[in-house]
């Protein structure tokens, strides 16, 4: 039987309220950036755990500073299983009420979590997204003008903001904050080499109402190391995945109103 998953155990000192999850191959070129994001973490206000998923990494190129911190929770995977396997691993450890998700490259706002976690504790919605901005190599900054437009949205409404397979997605996974359990009845991330965190806000989104702050939450760092900026083994199937997400999205959405529809009728 292969090893399973290895998990360094919670720290007894804290009960945060939102794991952060974070899937890494801990590439040399962007350990620096990891170290970033941890110190981004560090200035949240909020408590915190992190899930760190070493997607088939040693976990000896873990920089110390994270290594040293019990809010940081490795899970070692025995080999490399890929992004969205990667974090349904991590989430099936998650026992917080809320969990976000975060690459290993990136940053967040230093109350990224606060100011989504007060809007959902306070309203019950089953999720809340902030805006998110490009964060460029001179350290300048711009905001990435999504689809969806800020507000409250119904379940199925985000979908709706995604007008084709090659336009732009309505909203980004790592802007979301949600209730654990609604981000696995929503399947977590898809089986697919690219898009997969699109069928994550398929799922959340059609499943559960939510809203989205005019606020800025979180930076998309742009640099050559990241996994988007090229390479065939990233373009040639980018295409056809990013068109099974949009169709799983409007699928589901579909599927759910049938099914409302089909239960009011039996009750009436």
């Amino acid at each position: 039987m292969p090893p399973s998953p290895r998990e360094t155990p919670l720290s007894p000192s804290s009960r945060p309220e939102i794991s952060v999850v974070i899937a890494t191959r801990l590439r040399l070129e962007r350990l620096g950036y990891l170290a970033d994001l941890h110190a981004s973490l560090v200035r949240q206000t909020v408590p915190w755990e992190a899930v760190l998923v070493l997607d088939g990494a040693d976990r000896h190129l873990l920089p110390a500073v994270l290594s040293a911190d019990p809010r940081v929770r490795v899970v070692d995977l025995p080999r490399p299983v890929g992004a969205a396997a990667a974090r349904n691993l991590g989430l099936r450890t998650v026992r917080t009420p809320f969990v976000c998700y975060s690459d290993d490259d990136d940053l967040l706002s230093d109350d990224s979590l606060a100011v989504r976690y007060q809007r959902i504790t306070e309203t019950g919605l089953g999720w809340v997204a902030g805006w998110s901005a490009d964060l460029h190599e001179d350290g300048t900054t711009s905001v990435w003008n999504c689809p969806t437009p800020p507000g409250v949205h119904q379940p199925g409404d985000v979908t709706g903001y995604w007008a084709s397979p090659e336009a732009q997605i309505p909203l980004g996974q790592t802007m979301l904050l949600a209730r654990t359990d609604l981000v696995i009845a929503a399947g977590g991330h898809g089986g697919l080499p690219a898009g997969e965190d699109f069928c994550m806000v398929n799922g959340v989104t059609n499943l559960a109402a939510g809203e989205l702050l005019p606020h800025v939450v979180y930076f998309y760092r742009q640099h050559p190391a990241q996994m988007t900026a090229g390479g065939n083994h990233y373009r040639d199937l980018r295409g056809p995945s990013r068109e099974f997400a949009f169709r799983h999205g409007r699928a589901l959405r579909s599927a759910l109103q049938h099914s409302h529809a089909y239960g009011h009728a039996l009750s009436s």
